[in-house]
């Protein structure tokens, strides 16, 4: 390992398009610390996630790999202890590692490689959330989205999810400053934080001084507004599932779950800024490479559609800003997605692929971070949970964007003609070649019956394990954080002024002499 690796920062957001950043190019939104990163580092425009659904998603973003390798399907598949994560080898590499908030492990294993885990998690570790694809147009009304989340949008003085991120924000800033304590004591061992954060994802509720930076004059509406019958069959079965198809909203709601959101993403900003700030008081700013991002994006009304678990931009896109030592500014083009961001730690840490204890299905992005170029533009998506029958795939590579599902017709986009995605081009004479290059890659990649029959059976699997653990069967698996108040802070067995020398950040000078 190279002596002059740097530490590694990731803050990450849960449904946060980059749509609604300033970073981005929002007129009203309100992020100037995420600006100010992309202002001195680079803002990658065409990150998409690996799977527009909380928990796929942060598993292939841990494992590098596509989700369909780890079998790592919807919120409730068991992200197995055996698959090796980025935190495994950057501790291989000599980093110390620390995860601070939510990552929706579902499974015994909630650790995953880390060295320490500060907070529980903020959503359940176990088998309940299990779609069923054998009754795939059945709504399962204990955990599916519903239109109800954005008619109760608005201000709150506190909710979940602002109690979970305040706490999520405190022990990350807690660690970093024992990092400080550290180096003063001589441990110069490089660090890698993730730091991950629920909002803004819905419930749209926010704290009144968020939700009064902006005003209800402020707020854009959807840009694209397709109703039920304009809809593309998938996106028809995602309205019915979150209710949109049938429950009707105002001007009004809609406004306000907008409103809430830009709130929230403002509020998640503000993690962003406190987080940097502690780097800066620790002097590690200058050797620390920080990383903003999220899990999937949020459609927040376009299209009629809400949340995400499809691979339209607001849905599949995520926002990747990078600033630190060594990062170029600027504005990167290439498609990239969560699984390359695996071999880009590895490499900043000084390592390479020889340490791989599978195949990584990404690449590194140090090149572009470096302001070089690099032929490689493509981002690959797979989508296997509720509100559908059969999987759905993505290959976005270029200006083009194709999906794909063995129920459905075949779309294809011009990302560059047509960035709302008005067009499906896939029937058009004009566009013959390329929508049949996908397909045949398409069928090349995936085996998507037999993937099929592979989900099915572990949802059936799932749901039997679920019955028994809810008849007593096992312990949770929720995380809870270890914690031994009798040696913290002042107690009998240390003298208070050795403890107040030893939590005192930065210590004082010893006086020579």
């Amino acid at each position: 390992m190279s002596a002059d690796v740097p530490n590694i920062v990731v803050v990450m957001a849960d449904q946060l398009a980059p749509h609604f950043t300033g970073a981005y190019g929002h007129s009203v939104a309100k992020t100037p610390h995420l600006d100010a990163l992309a202002a001195r580092g680079a803002r990658f425009d065409a990150a998409y996630c690996n799977s527009p659904l909380c928990a796929p998603s942060r598993f292939a973003f841990m494992s590098g790999q596509l989700i369909s390798r780890i079998a790592a399907y919807d919120n409730a598949s068991e992200f197995r202890a055996s698959v090796p994560t980025f935190a495994h080898y950057m501790r291989m590499l000599g980093y110390r590692t620390c995860l601070s908030g939510k990552m929706h492990f579902v499974g015994p294993d909630q650790m995953h490689g880390f060295q320490d885990r500060v907070t529980t998690d903020i959503y359940p570790a176990d088998f309940a959330w299990t779609p069923d694809w054998e009754a795939a147009d059945e709504r399962i009304d204990k955990w599916y989205h519903n239109m109800q989340t954005v008619k109760e949008s608005g201000p709150a003085v506190a909710t979940f999810q602002t109690d979970y991120d305040d706490e999520v924000g405190f022990a990350a800033r807690r660690w970093l400053i024992d990092r400080g304590r550290d180096r003063a004591a001589g441990d110069a061992a490089p660090f890698l934080l993730v730091a991950s954060f629920i909002h803004p994802h819905d419930p749209y509720v926010a704290k009144p001084e968020w939700w009064n930076l902006y005003s209800d004059e402020d707020i854009d509406m959807p840009k694209v507004n397709l109703p039920p019958e304009a809809q593309d069959p998938f996106s028809k079965r995602i309205m019915d599932g979150i209710e949109a198809s049938y429950v009707p909203l105002t001007e009004e709601e809609v406004r306000h779950a907008r409103r809430a959101y830009l709130a929230n993403v403002s509020y998640f900003d503000s993690k962003i800024g406190e987080i940097v700030r502690t780097l800066d008081e620790m002097g590690e700013t200058e050797n620390t490479i920080v990383i903003v991002t999220a899990d999937h994006g949020d459609m927040l009304g376009e299209r009629g559609l809400w949340y995400k678990m499809n691979f339209f931009e607001h849905s599949a896109r995520v926002p990747l800003v990078v600033a630190g030592p060594g990062v170029a500014q600027d504005v990167v083009s290439n498609a990239c997605s969560l699984v390359d961001m695996l071999p880009t730690f590895v490499d900043l840490g000084g390592g390479d692929a020889c340490i791989f204890g599978e195949p990584v299905d990404g690449r590194s992005l140090v090149p572009l971070m470096h302001g070089e170029t690099d032929t490689a533009d493509e981002a690959i998506g797979e989508y296997c949970a509720e509100m559908t029958s059969a999987p759905v795939f993505m290959i976005r590579r270029g200006r083009f964007k194709y999906i794909h599902c063995d129920v459905d017709p075949p779309q294809l986009y011009d990302l560059e003609n047509d960035p709302s995605e008005l067009v499906n081009l896939a029937n058009d004479a004009a566009y013959t070649e390329q929508a049949a290059a996908f397909a045949s890659e398409v069928a090349a990649r995936w085996d998507s019956e037999k993937l099929k029959t592979d989900i099915v059976a572990t949802q059936r699997t799932r749901r039997a394990l679920h019955a028994a653990m809810e008849a007593g069967a096992s312990e949770t698996w929720d995380y809870n954080p270890p914690r031994d108040a009798s040696q913290e802070y002042v107690r009998n067995h240390l003298d208070w002024t050795v403890a107040a020398s030893r939590y005192r950040f930065p210590p004082l000078e010893k006086e020579e002499g």
